[in-house]
């Protein structure tokens, strides 16, 4: 059985692209070798021993650090069981989750009748179930491997300056024909010159906007 880093699971309301307002149960896995600037969950990037502690320590934790735990599908299975969270939309997230083979479980998940929805960079190869929703979030400093723009299901692009729109632009390209995409733009760190740039965007592209309504009402 796959063991996954686990930095914590929790229950909340999804807040970005396709599936905002959702309620959602998160397992953020550790270990991310992409490396944002702006992201807000740098405290996942690294994954050593010293910081590995027990299932308990970890479910229970209180604040967000770098702490993270080895779980299986059994014992997240179980996890969900007793905590008996009502959210049927599971969220795989990171770090970097497509550093790990999904494929375990997202299957049993959605044998288990939870939908499975992947967050990645697509610098790894994703490897999941095929019903499995994968949201691409593209970053313009790391290659994005063809096979993850075209397994997507959406693409989340984080935007700041208009020049970042040229990456996207060339994304898209590689998907011109192919199955429909959900296009998202993302303003970095609420910034109000990104937020216009999106909003103009979005307009003219008849895109979608993710402002991350979680960190707007201020939750998990």
């Amino acid at each position: 059985m796959y063991y996954y880093p686990i930095n914590e699971i929790f229950q909340t309301i999804q807040g970005e692209g396709y599936y905002s307002g959702t309620p959602s149960i998160f397992i953020r896995l550790q270990g991310c070798p992409v490396h944002c600037k702006w992201c807000d969950t740098k405290y996942t990037w690294t994954c050593n021993n010293k910081d590995k502690i027990s299932n308990k320590e970890m479910i229970t934790k209180k604040k967000k650090d770098k702490k993270w735990s080895y779980m299986n599908l059994k014992e997240i299975l179980l996890l969900l069981k007793t905590k008996k969270w009502t959210a049927r939309h599971i969220v795989i997230t990171g770090g970097e989750p497509c550093l790990y083979n999904l494929l375990e479980i997202t299957t049993e998940l959605e044998k288990k009748g939870y939908r499975c929805q992947i967050e990645t960079s697509g610098t790894k190869l994703i490897i999941c179930s095929i019903k499995t929703w994968i949201t691409l979030s593209p970053k313009k400093h790391q290659k994005t491997l063809d096979t993850s723009i075209l397994r997507s299901n959406e693409i989340k692009y984080p935007i700041l300056k208009e020049e970042d729109l040229l990456y996207l632009e060339n994304i898209l390209k590689k998907i011109e024909n192919k199955k429909k995409h959900h296009i998202f733009l993302q303003p970095i760190s609420q910034n109000k010159n990104a937020i216009k740039i999106c909003i103009k965007q979005c307009i003219i592209k008849n895109w979608r906007l993710s402002i991350q309504i979680h960190k707007y009402i201020k939750i998990q």
